[in-house]
């Protein structure tokens, strides 16, 4: 798992929430998830309108805030000022889109606070990542995390000062959950999934919170009856729906299909799903690094609301295209801005 680096929000204190090296409650609606701080009209999917009204605003037809000053925006502006003007346009496919916001460093509630107070100020809701978990990617590319049990709670509840009660879409713990499936040594199930839970439940009491728990994608666990048990143990029936797809690239059809058979067995979980990289679905050469900054990949569906299913909540870019998953096929070091292959993905989208 990628952690995608946290763009510079201006503020010292926001700097230090990132990884330094790459990477009470509302009242429950009749579609199984919170309505606080959400009074968009029914859109016909099963869930309120594209656009949570915010504090006294007007509906949005897209309401995922773009923050300024990303990587892509700057690569654009610096291709532009040297006369690639081309490759700058296609950079824009990028700088114009929402992206989530990875939290993965020991000081959360300063960036947190930042970015939902844009956001609001703009009367758009931030997508926020919680990428904190002790033993974080299984020691892998995005190794790190909390020290113990109890640095993870206290992170858990800055994070949650930190949203207030604007209105946020955040996705618990990428990875966290499959990696424990899958068997990860590093990792005792149990205490696992109760920090899980807990994070689920903290911030799930923030009025205008939305909380998304990881479940993975369907090339790890093929079989989705093998994450009920986890994912309940890790609190999702107290969330508002799963995550899945982040950072990887299968296509939208196929991640719905599982989806909704997760969906099924857990009893009508919700879902929002990563479409950031997923435009011509995943990479199908040889290796077992599938995953892995795979050549000739495009940007999916833009991120948006209007999902056209009432079990998906929103199509979302949780991975930032263009920052790398690895020091694979040439790339740098996880969460690293490549301006190259943010190139070939903005190149090669159909949208």
């Amino acid at each position: 798992m990628l952690v995608p680096l946290v763009r510079a929000l201006g503020a010292a204190a926001v700097l230090a929430a990132v990884c330094g090296t790459g990477a009470a409650c509302a009242t429950a609606s009749g579609t199984g998830h919170r309505t606080a701080g959400q009074t968009g009209t029914r859109d016909g999917t099963g869930h309120d309108a594209a656009g949570p009204t915010g504090r006294g605003g007007a509906p949005d037809d897209e309401p995922f805030f773009v923050a300024p000053g990303s990587h892509a925006a700057r690569q654009a502006t610096t291709w532009r000022a040297a006369g690639r003007t081309a490759d700058a346009h296609l950079m824009d496919r990028i700088a114009a889109r929402p992206q989530a916001e990875w939290l993965t460093g020991p000081h959360p509630e300063a960036a947190v606070q930042d970015r939902t107070t844009a956001a609001a100020r703009h009367r758009r809701t931030a997508v926020l990542v919680a990428y904190y978990i002790p033993q974080r990617d299984c020691g892998a590319h995005s190794a790190g995390g909390a020290p113990s049990a109890a640095a993870y709670r206290a992170w858990i509840d800055a994070f949650a000062a930190g949203l207030g009660d604007r209105d946020a879409y955040v996705v618990v713990e990428p990875d966290a959950v499959p990696h424990t499936v899958a068997g990860c040594a590093q990792v005792v199930p149990a205490e696992r999934y109760a920090l899980l839970a807990y994070a689920v439940d903290r911030l799930g009491r923030q009025s205008g919170t939305r909380v998304y728990l990881d479940a993975g994608n369907p090339g790890w666990i093929p079989d989705p009856a093998r994450l009920v048990g986890p994912l309940r143990s890790s609190g999702v029936t107290r969330a508002d729906g799963v995550a899945l797809n982040v950072s990887n690239f299968h296509a939208d059809r196929t991640t719905s299909s599982y989806g909704k058979r997760l969906s099924g067995l857990l009893g009508g979980t919700r879902l929002v799903i990563d479409t950031s990289r997923n435009g011509n679905g995943p990479h199908l050469g040889p290796g077992t690094d599938l995953w892995c900054n795979p050549p000739g990949r495009a940007l999916g569906r833009p991120p948006t609301r209007r999902t056209g299913d009432p079990l998906i909540d929103a199509y979302l870019w949780i991975k930032r295209p263009g920052e790398s998953d690895g020091t694979c096929r040439g790339g740098p070091a996880a969460g690293r801005w490549w301006p190259s292959y943010a190139l070939d993905l903005a190149a090669n989208a159909h949208d």
